[in-house]
C-alpha cells in the first residue's frame, strides 16, 4: 500500500538545497539498505519508492527517511486502465514516481548506485551537484570549449557570442558513474573486466540537434519543465525489449528539449556503481533494441516539431503520432508503444491538472 512514512532525522545538513522542491524517485525489488550510504544527504529530501515485482513483497526501508512507497497493486488503482502504460518487472517503472510526484524537481538513483569519491578522497554529493546543474543555464545553442561558463574558475571563451550568454533553462542533469560502466550487452561481453576509473571535473551541455544515450541511474530533471516526456516507455515483462527505457525517454526529452530551447547537461556528478549485470540476460532484452536502433536514431534526427506545438504535452502526443507512422512498420511493438506514450499523457495531465493548465497558458502566452 502506498503509504507516507516521517520519522525525525539525525544530524543532516541544516539548509540542503531545494529540501522542499525536489523529490527522489528509487525503482527497486530489494530493502533499501544502500539509502545508509546516501543518509548524509539523501535524508532532508522525501523518497517516492516504486516497487517493481511482487507487489506482495515487503520492502525495508531504513529508519529516519520520509518517504511513499507504491507497488503494483497502488499504480492499478491510481491510474485504472491507464496503468497499462507503466512497465512491470523492469525499472522502467520508476517513471511512475514522476508523475504522482508533486515537487518541481526530481533526482532518481538506482539501488546498486552507492556514494562516489572525488580524486582528493571526499565524498560527493551527487545531489548536490545536479541541484547546481539545472540552477544554472545551459549553453546548446554555441559549444563552450571550457565547457559549463557558470561554474566556478570559468567564463565563456574568446568568441563566443555575447548575445548567447544568458543561455537557456536548464531541463535535465545527466550524471555519470564510475567503477561499472553503463555498457551495452555486446560491450560487457568483450570488456567483461573494464572497470572506470577516470573521474573528469567537467559539466557540459549537449548541443542542439545532439542526440545522446541517456542513463537513468543518476539522473536529475526539472519536472515542471519537461517531466511530462520522461516517459521510459513499455520495457519487460510482456514486451520483446529491455533496456532501453531511460534512452527512449533521452532521445524523446532531447528532441523536445531542442524544440522548446530548453538545455540538456552531461558530466559531474559521479556515482559509484557497484554491480554489473549479466550480459546473456542483457543481450536478450537488447537484441531487437541493438537492431532497431539504427532505425530509431536517424528517426530522431530528423523529426521536425510544427512550431505551433509549444508545450511539452503537444511535442509529445506529436512524436507518439509520428513514432508510430514512420517507426510502426518496423514492427507492431511501436504501435503499441506510441498508443502508450499518448497514455502517458493523458494519465499525467489527469494527476497534475494546474501544471497541464498552466503548460498551456504558457504556450498561449508565447
Amino acid at each position: 500500500m502506498a503509504g507516507t512514512v516521517t520519522v525525525p532525522g539525525s544530524s543532516v545538513p541544516s539548509t540542503p538545497l531545494l529540501k522542499d522542491e525536489l523529490d527522489i524517485v528509487i525503482p527497486t525489488i530489494r530493502n533499501l539498505d544502500f539509502l545508509e550510504m546516501w543518509r548524509p544527504f539523501f535524508q532532508p529530501y522525501h523518497l517516492i519508492i516504486v516497487q517493481d515485482g511482487d507487489p506482495t513483497k515487503t520492502i525495508k526501508v531504513p529508519e529516519g527517511f520520509d518517504y511513499e512507497l507504491y507497488n503494483r497493486n497502488d499504480i492499478n488503482r491510481i491510474l485504472g486502465p491507464k496503468a497499462s502504460c507503466i512497465s512491470f518487472k523492469d525499472s522502467a517503472c520508476r517513471c511512475f514516481g514522476y508523475m504522482v510526484s508533486k515537487k518541481k524537481y526530481i533526482y532518481t538513483i538506482d539501488d546498486d548506485c552507492f556514494v562516489a569519491k572525488d580524486p582528493t578522497g571526499k565524498d560527493i554529493n551527487a545531489l548536490e551537484q545536479h541541484i547546481k546543474n539545472l540552477l544554472s543555464p545551459s549553453t546548446p545553442f554555441f559549444f563552450n570549449t571550457l565547457y559549463d561558463p557558470y561554474r566556478e574558475g570559468a567564463d565563456f571563451v574568446r568568441g563566443y557570442p555575447f548575445s548567447l550568454r544568458e543561455g537557456a533553462h536548464t531541463a535535465v542533469s545527466h550524471g555519470l558513474w564510475l567503477n561499472i560502466p553503463d555498457y551495452d550487452a555486446p560491450t560487457q561481453m568483450v570488456k567483461p573486466r573494464e572497470r572506470n576509473s577516470r573521474y573528469v571535473d567537467a559539466v557540459m551541455t549537449i548541443p542542439k540537434g545532439t542526440l545522446f544515450p541517456m542513463c537513468g541511474m543518476n539522473l536529475a530533471f526539472d519536472r515542471e519543465l519537461i517531466g511530462a516526456a520522461m516517459y521510459f516507455g513499455l520495457m519487460g515483462d510482456g514486451q520483446p525489449i529491455g533496456r532501453y527505457d531511460d534512452m527512449w525517454a533521452g532521445w524523446c526529452v532531447k528532441v523536445i528539449c531542442d524544440h522548446l530551447s530548453l538545455g540538456v547537461k552531461t558530466g559531474l556528478p559521479y556515482i559509484w556503481h557497484s554491480k554489473a549485470s549479466n550480459p546473456f540476460v542483457n543481450l536478450k532484452k537488447e537484441y531487437k533494441g541493438i537492431f532497431w536502433q539504427e532505425d530509431i536514431i536517424p528517426f530522431f534526427q530528423n523529426v521536425t516539431i510544427p512550431k505551433e506545438h509549444d508545450t511539452v504535452q503537444k511535442c509529445y502526443i506529436y512524436l507518439a503520432d509520428q513514432v508510430k507512422e514512420k517507426l510502426g512498420k518496423i514492427d507492431p511493438y511501436f504501435v503499441k508503444l506510441a498508443d502508450a506514450m499518448v497514455t502517458w499523457i493523458e494519465a499525467w495531465d489527469e494527476l497534475n491538472p494546474s501544471a497541464s493548465a498552466a503548460a498551456a497558458e504558457n504556450g498561449k502566452a508565447k
